[in-house]
């Protein structure tokens, strides 16, 4: 969470939102964030889903315990889910590679017929032309 709120305003700059979902309750985060010193700089949304609805839709819930898995979900502008990661629990992910997947989603919505390649960032002219269905949703 702490490495995502230091990218928080270039995340913004990008257009993006985020939101982190546990399914601890409400209750739980204030006392999180209050009591966290990585956490008390999150300027996003903190979200509860005690329940587990979100985490069951999303396919990270744990029924035995009770908790979700961590993962991270790049949903665009029209809802569709166009990247998911999911890492076991000790698992760091990466704020930059995030941040360069949303730069490539948004450069080929902006280069209909493009793809752009593995390892492809900003600046680089190496866009591929590529068939894309017309039902793939776009970022």
């Amino acid at each position: 969470m702490s490495a995502v709120a230091d990218k928080y305003p270039e995340l913004q700059k990008l257009g993006v939102e985020v939101i982190a979902i546990s399914t601890d309750s409400v209750f739980s985060h204030i006392m999180f964030k209050k009591s966290s010193p990585t956490v008390k700089h999150v300027k996003y949304a903190l979200a509860a889903d005690p329940s587990g609805a979100v985490s069951r839709a999303y396919g990270v819930w744990m029924p035995d315990s009770g908790l979700n898995q961590r993962g991270r979900f790049i949903i665009n502008p029209q809802g569709t889910i166009m990247g998911v990661e999911v890492l076991a629990g000790p698992i760091g992910r990466s704020v930059g590679e995030l941040i360069r997947q949303i730069q490539a989603m948004q450069a080929v919505e902006k280069n209909p017929g493009k793809a752009a390649p593995a390892d492809w960032a900003p600046g680089k002219k190496d866009m591929i032309t590529t068939r894309v269905p017309e039902d793939v949703g776009r970022y």
